[in-house]
């Protein structure tokens, strides 16, 4: 390419001649991503595809500016444009002198690159660029293994990591013109909230279809594109019908134990090539897949594992729905919630539980060495036998891990209760997501 055809690609995407459209703001990572650049290390923004990492990018662009960086010490490259004709390191040293000649910034600029892993070789270029000190890079990426393995080998040492999610409950209500400071609005808003909270739980939060109208079919063409896109591409995957049969399977089986072997019998295809496929799913941020706790490793590998989705509105889209099941979709927004906490807090770990005797809570929060929170999801607290059965799992856990306090997250009932001397909390799934995002909201 010339750099005519170059300079005529990179004008669409920067501030330089005119506005971009940034979306609705995100401020908590364009914070994070602000704070971040301020230690002179690469900024590593990894996430699903379409969970909102460009705009982000164009918000943190954005905020630079408004802190006095001329547009012109801005570059952003999105390597999704389909007229960039070869993605190559030569491709990224000719977008990088095209910039210079043409906008010729004055001081080191920031180059923001736009899913980077369709580039060869994109690390060694940006490590080479970091380590001369020619500019503050921004890359994003839709596949965990791929910058994983290419930046614990090329960039250890010298870079900083965000994973990007679907929209949180808070930020939801957000997009939807639903905004409190304090106890009172969420009161005053309630009605409201609960409206939106069940369109939460069943569309999902991906942030265009939050704003769209036709949300069923953008899930399915998101659900090809990750296929598409990010697995049998990247992978170079012949066996697709397989592929796609078995993300069906997890997607209608959320919040529910699974193993390797038993798929093999129930798909027809062999336990070791679902585990090749499941941890592709994983890199490609469409599935997580929690172990059980245990202090021993074998023991954690050698059990089920319990499968979520990225996102509800996504597993119930793509997945086969038999029968609208909403304890397991709040069961997958509580995983999401607490995946995101863990974005902020690294030291945390989260677990299942189950004990011999069959007896399981949903959530153990580990942060070093120690077992600090239970978490027990139970939508329907009215059912008698269902309500028992969740109190003796929790309290049971409780006693071993020696924890006075656990927590039942539920549809509607709030309060709390002493078993044999332990608290265990009630609060509903909505609340418990507004008070985790929002401090001022009291618990």
């Amino acid at each position: 390419m010339n750099k005519n055809e170059i300079i005529t690609i990179l004008n669409d995407w920067n501030f330089w001649k005119g506005k971009l459209n940034v979306g609705k703001e995100r401020s908590s990572y364009r914070n994070r991503i602000q704070q971040f650049l301020k230690t002179n290390q690469i900024v590593v923004i990894t996430g699903a595809r379409r969970s909102g990492k460009s705009y982000i990018m164009r918000q943190s662009a954005k905020s630079l500016i408004a802190d006095g960086v001329s547009e012109k010490e801005i570059l952003m490259v999105n390597f999704d444009d389909p007229r960039f004709e070869e993605l190559n390191t030569k491709t990224l040293q000719d977008i990088y002198e095209t910039y210079l000649e043409f906008l010729n910034p004055k001081r080191k600029p920031y180059i923001f690159l736009d899913e980077v892993q369709e580039i060869e070789g994109w690390e060694k270029w940006v490590r080479m660029i970091h380590e001369l000190g020619k500019a503050n890079v921004i890359v994003s990426g839709s596949n965990a293994r791929l910058l994983s393995r290419e930046l614990s080998t090329l960039l250890t040492g010298r870079h900083l990591d965000i994973t990007v999610f679907p929209l949180s409950f808070s930020e939801y209500l957000d997009f939807n013109d639903v905004a409190f400071n304090d106890k009172l609005d969420v009161v005053h808003n309630k009605l409201e909230i609960m409206r939106l909270f069940r369109s939460y739980l069943e569309l999902g939060s991906f942030p265009e279809v939050v704003l769209a109208g036709e949300k069923k079919q953008i899930l399915l063409n998101y659900f090809e594109d990750i296929l598409n896109k990010d697995l049998i591409r990247r992978f170079k995957i012949r066996k697709t019908e397989k592929l796609k049969g078995l993300a069906k399977f997890y997607f209608s089986n959320i919040s529910s134990p699974v193993t390797f072997n038993s798929i093999e019998k129930f798909l027809d295809v062999s336990a070791d090539t679902v585990e090749k496929f499941s941890e592709y799913f994983e890199t490609a941020y469409m599935l997580f897949f929690l172990k059980r706790f245990s202090f021993k490793i074998k023991q954690q590998e050698k059990s089920p594992k319990k499968v979520y989705a990225i996102d509800t509105g996504l597993a119930n889209t793509a997945g086969f729905r038999f029968s609208q099941n909403l304890g397991r979709l709040a069961e997958n927004i509580v995983l999401l919630e607490l995946k995101r906490l863990q974005e902020t807090d690294k030291d945390i770990e989260i677990f299942y539980w189950k004990d011999n005797t069959h007896r399981e809570v949903d959530f153990v929060i580990k942060r070093d060495l120690a077992v600090k929170q239970l978490i027990q999801v139970c939508w329907d607290m009215n059912h008698h036998e269902t309500r028992k059965r969740e109190i003796q799992s929790l309290s049971k856990a409780m006693k071993e891990f020696k924890l006075d306090e656990g927590l039942i997250i539920t549809e509607d009932y709030e309060g709390e209760e002493k078993i044999e001397e332990k608290r265990i909390r009630y609060v509903s799934l909505w609340q418990w997501l507004i008070q985790n995002s929002n401090p001022n909201i009291e618990q």
